[in-house]
């Protein structure tokens, strides 16, 4: 059966694909791991990583999607021909974004909740707010509850296809992110003492120059691009030949840049302005975020803004998580999309209810010394990620035909070729050395 489901423009599939990088890679991860990493020298590096090695993978999947026009599977089928090794690595990202938004999902879940406890008056000034936060991912009905309807508003969008579900989600959710970032920058930079904060994201400290820092960055660009769960090659498989994908890579870079810089603008001069520590940690939206935003005008109103960007951003990864796997089952049988999205959206919450009940009633359950919920979050992140990258770099930079490659990724592009070529010499040299370092750091082999 012929493919129906396709973009119905050049900006849809550019919402929707920064939508699918810009999640709690940017929004949560980024601060607090650039809180930890020394702020400004952080941010440089993963500015640095992202444009020289993470962009490259990314096009990488961009190509693989739309020149053989199929899900992740059925993408490797094609472009290798009688190779059963091959749709083994689109095989396996199905299999990481299943799993991966099964967990996901749960902090999705807690996202939703906050966004209730802010405007149900549970976020107030003198609240506990570790306990708060404790109790929250603790109480097993209210994890498993907000985990559901975060997996029911994800499922409600994916049914509805790619420009009539996906796409024209997108279209509203990310302009309202933006929009919303910057209110909340500006009254963040308005704070007294607000510019120290700036400075710990914009002016360098040298001494923080370190081999760990330098992985750490290159990991957070990896992950923030949304690459190595083959996302980008199911969106991709939806373009036409018209499309430039090079404009839409940077396009999409750049907006994630963008919204990762927001964040650091958003939470580090209020941080800074209160008195408290960059370096709290993953707990930095949930714990301190609560503790700052009580402090300002109207805070628990702004924290509930702030908490709905998030649930935005949440949601838009989540939608390239499930379309992904939901691709991949129907084969471009689009009648098939509405019962598929159900039964798989059922079956990735129930997957995810163990994970859910990890930080409360089966928070001693442990598999190699950890949770099911930092279990799966190890697999995917540490192993499935970087190996499928790799497979990747590998796969268009030397397995495919050099010339059919430049000539089908340079397709619709205006992009001069001596870029092009750069960018293939970087996919083939200087980017599976560096997916090798990350591997190799977060096994701690390094």
């Amino acid at each position: 059966m012929n493919k129906t489901a396709s973009w119905s423009s050049k900006i849809g599939f550019i919402l929707s694909a920064a939508g699918s990088a810009i999640g709690l890679g940017a929004i949560w991860k980024f601060p607090y791991t650039a809180g930890t990493n020394g702020g400004a020298v952080f941010f440089l590096l993963f500015l640095i990583f992202t444009v020289l090695v993470a962009l490259p993978v990314q096009l990488a999947e961009f190509y693989i999607g739309r020149t053989s026009g199929k899900n992740a599977v059925d993408a490797f089928k094609t472009l290798a021909p009688g190779s059963r090794a091959w749709p083994w690595i689109g095989r396996m990202g199905v299999a990481a974004c299943f799993v991966l938004l099964s967990f996901y999902s749960v902090v999705g879940g807690w996202v939703l909740n906050y966004v209730v406890h802010a405007f149900t008056g549970q976020i107030h000034e003198g609240a506990d707010f570790a306990a708060l936060f404790g109790q929250t991912i603790a109480n097993p009905w209210g994890v498993l509850f907000y985990q559901g309807l975060f997996m029911l508003m994800t499922v409600w969008v994916v049914k509805g296809g790619i420009s009539d579900g996906i796409e024209k989600a997108n279209r509203y959710m990310m302009p309202a992110l933006f929009v919303l970032f910057l209110l909340l920058a500006v009254r963040s930079l308005t704070l007294p003492g607000a510019m120290a904060g700036v400075s710990f994201l914009l002016k360098p400290n040298w001494s923080y120059v370190k081999p760990q820092t330098m992985l750490t960055a290159l990991g957070q660009a990896f992950f923030a691009l949304s690459i190595g769960v083959s996302t980008m090659i199911t969106y991709a498989s939806y373009l036409d030949k018209k499309q430039d994908l090079f404009r839409s890579g940077n396009s999409i870079m750049w907006m994630n840049l963008l919204v990762s810089l927001l964040a650091g603008l958003v939470i580090f001069p209020a941080v800074f302005a209160f008195g408290f520590e960059p370096g709290q940690g993953s707990g930095l939206i949930f714990i301190v975020l609560p503790a700052v935003f009580m402090k300002i005008p109207f805070g628990s109103l702004l924290f509930a803004v702030f908490m709905l960007l998030v649930v935005f951003a949440t949601l838009t990864s989540a939608f390239s998580m499930l379309e992904t796997v939901i691709a991949a089952a129907i084969r471009d049988d689009e009648s098939k999309r509405s019962s598929r999205t159900w039964l798989i959206g059922t079956a990735i919450f129930i997957v995810g209810i163990p994970s859910a009940l990890s930080f409360g009633v089966m928070a001693e359950t442990k598999i190699f010394g950890k949770t099911v919920f930092d279990l799966w979050d190890y697999i995917i992140t540490a192993l499935i990620m970087p190996i499928s990258s790799l497979c990747v770099a590998y796969f268009v930079g030397w397995l495919r035909n050099k010339q059919s490659v430049l000539a089908d990724i340079s397709e619709g592009s205006t992009v001069p070729k001596g870029i092009i070529l750069l960018w293939l010499n970087t996919l083939r040299y200087i980017a599976p050395i560096a997916i090798l370092l990350v591997f190799a750091n977060t096994l701690g082999w390094i």
